[in-house]
């Protein structure tokens, strides 16, 4: 049996998932200014650091919306 959706904690756990990303994009900059990664290595980085700044995106507007259900008193 699926255990039912327990929604109280979504918006501290998608800014938990906002901040890691967050984390992650710094330490690959960090690594990309640090190192000498040839051009495929550095395109690739780069490339996922950008998925990354969209993922945040996409947790910005998850977390309003849990915020919004949560205040109107959804769950």
């Amino acid at each position: 049996m699926a255990k039912p959706d327990n929604r109280k904690n979504n918006v501290e756990r998608l800014q938990q998932m906002r901040e890691n990303t967050i984390q992650n994009i710094e330490a690959a900059e960090e690594t990309l200014a640090q190192s000498d990664m040839d051009g495929a290595e550095r395109q690739a980085v780069e490339q996922k650091n950008e998925r990354r700044r969209e993922s945040i995106h996409a947790f910005e507007a998850e977390i309003k919306d849990e915020q919004e259900d949560r205040e109107r008193g959804n769950y």
